[in-house]
């Protein structure tokens, strides 16, 4: 289980906003914004550059979400995303700021986009080079090539749509959605993934090579939409990049900004409940009872756990906890991070190592809920790109292999290590010979540590399940539809998982939310202090 290396700590109530004793009032009107994954990160940065005070609020004793950072034995371990694609989506919040990504971070392209490796030792080298990827398929699959041309124009014309007209739109009402579906008709969203590779390629391997990227999103690629088939144009436009200082380096240039800007992101701070007044989000009260009290409140939370646990359900008509109960879920992750005394140099940075099964196994993982024995694995090499993130001389890992989520009935309490040791003799039996002796660091994250420590609805490492019945309209919206003044941003809202998809999420907020000079609150001075009450040590309703 996830035994991090430090202990959360709790800032004081001096640390909360507008309890310095001192302050001068702040006339901006007050955004809270509940967790600092990406989204919430994102969101905050955007809601500072449009006239409000932000505090975001972290439950764990570092920012991050599933973006955290663990440091142990020398060793440096991003625990989320890995794969940065769409750059611009960060440089866009630089800017806000008047200052330029690059100045913050140095960001590097990675080649192969993706390494994959098949059961019988077959190997494709996935990148944006299209001589190269033309050459890749024509070694794999010559017969196949003209139709993967075809592939890539579908997905170009895919991304145009889904992502560059519709991925920043809030789906407020039905009929926005009916807008957009004769153009999600007319590109064949009604297929699957695996649906839109088998129309253009015929080999196996090709079919794979075109659909794995739907499980870095939570996909089932012979469940969930061909939308999400953009992807490869996405990553062949923009490439796959790296955050030299680990993905935790864009974190830490995130916060930056929102301190620049005036705000704060506090650690330790678990929120228990999102308060309601006349029908609308007035703040949040936390698990010691204190409440904040806000104009807007956005939630970076699963958005399922937002709704079942955050706002009570008296207020909840759409998003019922049956509702909730019965939707589709993305699967779990089984993640082990482990540093080794010696270096795989001839490890890419990104490896997809499959197992026997593709079909069979993503059925038994989605379908069947059940933890089979073998798997296929993401394994990825940061020291690949920078040699810092490990001690002289060894090199930094991860590998996840997609499991069911907590549906499934696993004991990861009792399964863990034994799953452990399997992936370990896997990998030093295929990439990483004599593993097994090599490793002197280990750290593992289970599907339970996605619900106790990340708040994932069943340990659903991507929130919803991204097929049709659950995408744009479909999804919780961007503005709630329970009550005034509440924002959804991250992977359980429009449009979905990923990095391009939880920073486009916050970029919704741009059309919904209203500019915080628009508001019109004046702050409440304390006549004796000079102080605005934003806190109350209240104890819980």
């Amino acid at each position: 289980m996830l035994t991090p290396g430090h202990q959360p700590s709790s800032p004081s109530s001096a640390a909360l906003p507008g309890a310095e004793p001192h302050a001068r009032p702040d006339a901006r009107s007050q955004a809270l914004v509940i967790g600092s994954g990406f989204g919430g990160l994102a969101a905050a940065v955007r809601l500072g550059a449009r006239g409000y005070r932000v505090t975001v609020l972290e439950k764990l004793d570092a920012p991050g979400g599933r973006a955290y950072v663990h440091r142990q034995d020398g060793f440096t371990f991003d625990a989320g995303p890995t794969v940065i694609t769409a750059p611009f989506l960060f440089e866009e919040l630089w800017a806000l700021c008047g200052r330029r990504l690059a100045d913050d971070v140095d960001l590097r392209p990675v080649a192969p986009f993706y390494r994959v490796r098949f059961d019988d030792g077959t190997v494709f080298d996935y990148s944006g080079n299209a001589e190269a990827m033309r050459a890749e398929v024509a070694r794999l699959a010559p017969e196949d090539v003209t139709g993967y041309e075809r592939f890539l124009q579908a997905s170009e014309a895919i991304y145009k749509v889904g992502f560059e007209q519709l991925g920043h739109v809030s789906f407020d009402s039905w009929t926005s959605m009916a807008k957009v579906l004769p153009d999600l008709l007319k590109l064949e969203g009604y297929r699957t993934v695996w649906g839109l590779a088998c129309k253009h390629v015929k080999n196996e391997k090709l079919r794979v090579v075109l659909t794995f990227q739907s499980l870095l999103v939570g996909g089932n690629p012979f469940s969930t939409t061909s939308v999400y088939c953009l992807i490869a144009f996405l990553e062949r436009r923009f490439g796959v990049h790296f955050a030299m200082g680990g993905t935790g380096a864009l974190v830490r240039g995130l916060v930056g900004l929102i301190e620049g800007q005036g705000g704060q992101v506090l650690c330790g701070q678990a929120v228990k409940e999102i308060l309601v007044d006349r029908g609308g989000a007035c703040g949040v009260r936390l698990s010691t009872g204190q409440e904040l009290a806000a104009d807007v409140v956005v939630s970076n939370a699963d958005s399922a756990w937002t709704y079942k646990h955050l706002l009570p359900a008296r207020y909840r008509q759409r998003w019922t906890d049956r509702r909730i109960e019965r939707a589709r879920y993305s699967m779990s992750l089984f993640v082990w991070y482990f540093g080794t005394n010696r270096q795989y140099p001839d490890v890419a940075h990104h490896t997809i190592s499959l197992g026997p099964r593709y079909r069979g196994l993503l059925d038994d993982i989605f379908t069947k809920k059940h933890l089979a024995d073998d798997f296929s694995l993401y394994l990825h090499r940061p020291t690949a790109t920078d040699a810092s993130l490990a001690p002289s001389g060894c090199d930094t890992f991860y590998v996840l292999a997609p499991v069911p989520h907590l549906e499934a009935g696993v004991d990861w309490r009792e399964r863990a290590e034994p799953y452990r040791a399997a992936i370990a003799k896997r990998l030093s039996d295929t990439l990483l010979p004599g593993l097994e002796q090599a490793v002197v660091s280990s750290l593992m994250l289970t599907p339970q540590d996605f619900q106790d420590r990340l708040s994932s609805y069943k340990g659903a490492a991507f929130a919803l399940e991204p097929v049709l019945t659950q995408s744009a309209w479909f999804r919780p919206h961007n503005r709630s539809e329970e009550v005034e003044r509440l924002y959804l941003v991250g992977a359980g809202t429009h449009p979905g998982a990923g990095l391009p998809g939880v920073l486009s999420s916050a970029k919704v907020l741009d059309a919904i939310v209203p500019h915080g000079r628009d508001l019109g609150r004046e702050p409440q001075v304390n006549a004796e202090q000079g102080i605005t009450p934003h806190v109350s040590n209240a104890s819980p309703a």
